[in-house]
């Protein structure tokens, strides 16, 4: 089966709906993506949220990112779900928004960093695979996602706007709007975007708990005396609310409140680039229950109210040595604090009048150093180095053992320890061109990863020997990349592969039966934290062929794992998948299909996984079909619609989170996804 798919992947295709009026036009709206843009560059994808795509255009980052081949996701709702990059989940997967990190409040991943981020407000989505570079704070040992607005400065007074509407299947709405005007001096910038879904059906025409409703407000200003200057003050605003299929309580809130400034002078000397500085606050007022969005059928009222303030900097100066040599060197620093307070009762609690326990502290201080240097006219080659400084303290006084009914508390083991670790990580990569149509590059990169709030602290989760996870150790990754990009005529190929050995995977288990010394407690059922060597290997893959009105585009992903240490499967690995399709555009109008393929998978461990969720068994494959159509009428304007799931196919994500048992819905295994599910979309850009 993996065999012919391979095949079928390296001679079919599916790419982007060529809506080109003119080359201007391309610019402004750009075409419809119906699998992901090509890897132009080695490692690194970067493509423009504002263009129409299919499946259903994203409303969270999760679902963007999930468009790129070797991106998965964990599915427990209509929203928020976690994205996994070749098989690594949570912070294995460095995510910033315009060079800022957002954490999550929720100590079982209601919101995980992808929850705050709309992707259509966005200019850019930049990702870089595997520890290939460190500029970006402490390195994401899968890779970095970088959401980016692109800088303003206009010549003379003037301003431009860009609004989207969407309708769809199971009362899908999205309304986005971003405007910006100013002069040489001054610039505004704002936007709003709102997206609401109800309950959505799967292929058997079963309601799934997954309705939602999210909304975000951003504004912008800054500052140009001249055209290398930059000092800009923003500020963003978001909330909603979610339903989720996979757990007892809804998030009823995901209250997010930042402040930014930027600084960045270009051009300051022969040596000296560019000089940028941020700094940022991010707050993060989490609530979740278990009667607002859904019929109570526990016979309490159960409440949550997590928070975190997270506040960093960032400041780096980018230097041209020589002419064949440009480097980047700099410091970033980010804290952030963790509260959380929780009630229940016969009648509604009130959560305002409880106070909040701190219950841990995170910091880091991070130097770091990106050296690119030109060996002539075809070879490049890329390093870079960082040191970080870590520092966590357990401020709980106790802690919840054994999960499920009988759940108690006794004293934290851990608790007022704290821990302090400086961590390095660094690669070295080679890029070579043959002509100008093809480029072969090899890549080897190491990283520290510090363990997460996830992992040592929140969600009852305990060490094989304590009722703490707090001493959990730091995961060494260790990983050799290699690929090829050619574009030789109406020809696009890529490839990329890795392997790598991960020391000390930070493995986490569900339902381990545990003794101890815990009175009258023993045996007890527990969730439990555990270094595990593991060791992974995978390729990603894309061709695309474009001749006249027709685009043929195909991707293909894979990643295997074994854990060595227990000689079995690494858990929450995702399939093999293929996406394949046809398109032909005329410039004015388009029509086109994508065929997602997916393979079964049986390597499976049972109860293993990550912080996100845990191997339920094994898994068939399926197929999905889907077609779409877009309509140019004018300059700026597109008109675009497509049917999803076109056969109506009853389908889950391997790494899915289990259903839950919830008054008026049938349970599943997994989390199904969407049934059939119609779309279409509007959007103008006015100049």
């Amino acid at each position: 089966m993996q065999r012919r798919l391979l095949t079928v992947a390296i001679l079919c295709a599916i790419h982007q709906n060529a809506l080109a009026q003119d080359e201007a036009d391309s610019a402004n709206l750009g075409s419809m993506v119906v699998t992901a843009p090509a890897m132009e560059e080695p490692l690194t994808v970067v493509t423009d949220p504002k263009a129409p795509r299919q499946p259903l255009p994203a409303h969270d980052g999760a679902d963007y990112l999930k468009t790129i081949p070797g991106f998965s996701v964990i599915r427990k709702g209509g929203t928020d779900g976690d994205p996994v990059l070749r098989g690594m989940a949570a912070s294995r997967i460095s995510i910033l928004q315009d060079g800022e990190l957002i954490l999550g409040g929720c100590g079982n991943r209601m919101d995980p960093p992808t929850a705050y981020i709309y992707p259509e407000s966005f200019d850019k989505v930049t990702v870089i695979k595997g520890p290939q570079t460190v500029l970006y704070g402490p390195v994401g040992s899968a890779g970095t996602v970088l959401f980016d607005r692109d800088p303003i400065r206009f010549a003379e007074p003037g301003w431009n706007a860009y609004g989207s509407v969407l309708f769809g299947s199971f009362g899908r709405n999205d309304q986005v709007l971003g405007a910006s005007g100013g002069s040489e001096s001054f610039y505004v910038r704002g936007g709003a975007t709102r997206s609401d879904m109800d309950d959505y059906q799967d292929g058997d025409g079963k309601d799934v708990h997954s309705k939602y409703t999210r909304w975000s407000n951003d504004l912008a200003v800054g500052w140009t005396p001249d055209a290398n200057t930059t000092l800009e003050l923003s500020t963003v605003r978001s909330d909603g609310e979610a339903a989720y299929a996979d757990r007892t309580m809804d998030g009823v809130k995901f209250d997010r409140s930042n402040w930014g400034v930027k600084f960045e002078r270009r051009n300051i000397s022969d040596l000296v680039e560019k000089v940028e500085a941020n700094a940022y606050y991010n707050y993060v007022d989490h609530v979740m229950d278990n009667y607002t969005l859904r019929t109570k059928t526990a016979s309490m009222f159960m409440i949550s109210n997590p928070d975190r303030e997270t506040t960093g900097m960032r400041l780096a100066a980018v230097l041209r040595t020589s002419p064949d040599t440009r480097a980047t060197v700099g410091i970033d620093q980010q804290r952030n604090i963790h509260t959380l307070r929780s009630a229940s009762g016969m009648t509604v609690p009130d959560i305002e009048s409880k106070p909040r326990v701190e219950d841990a502290t995170f910091s880091n201080i991070g130097v770091f150093g990106e050296v690119e240097h030109l060996m002539g006219d075809y070879d490049r080659v890329i390093a870079g180095l960082r040191a970080d400084s870590w520092t966590a303290e357990d401020k709980r006084g106790a802690v919840i053992t054994k999960t499920g009914t009988g759940a108690y508390t006794v004293a934290n083991p851990t608790s007022g320890e704290s821990r302090d670790k400086v961590l390095t990580s660094g690669f070295m990569r080679h890029e070579h061109d043959f002509g100008e149509t093809t480029t072969l590059y090899t890549g080897f990169g190491h990283s520290q990863r510090f363990p997460d709030y996830w992992e040592l602290i929140s969600a009852s989760k305990e060490s094989e020997t304590t009722a703490s996870a707090f001493n959990t150790k730091p995961e060494n990754t260790t990983q050799l990349d290699v690929g090829v990009i050619r574009n030789a005529g109406p020809w696009h190929l890529s490839v990329a592969g890795f392997i790598n050995r991960i020391d000390d995977f930070i493995l986490v288990q569900n339902n381990v039966l545990k003794t101890g010394s815990l009175t009258g407690a023993d045996p007890r059922t527990v969730s439990i934290v555990r270094n595990v060597d593991a060791e992974t290997w995978g390729a990603e893959a894309g061709l695309g062929w474009k001749s006249g009105r027709w685009n043929l585009d195909g991707s293909i992903a894979y990643v295997k794992g074994d854990n060595t240490t227990d000689g079995a499967p690494l858990a929450q690995l995702p399939p093999l998948e293929t996406r394949l399709g046809a398109e032909y555009a005329t410039g004015v109008w388009s029509v086109g299909g994508l065929v997602r393929i997916v393979a079964k998978q049986d390597r499976v461990d049972i109860g293993s996984g990550n912080i996100v969720g845990q191997d339920i068994g094994e898994t068939d494959g399926f197929t999905v079909f889907s077609i779409n159509g877009s309509w140019k009428p004018k300059k700026g304007v597109v008109l675009a619609a497509g049917v999803d799931n076109l056969l109506d196919e009853t389908y889950a994500e391997h790494i899915s989170r289990s259903g839950s048992m919830i008054a008026g819905y049938e349970q599943t295994t997994r989390v199904n996804e969407p049934g059939r599910n119609y779309w279409v979309k509007a959007s103008i850009k006015l100049d």
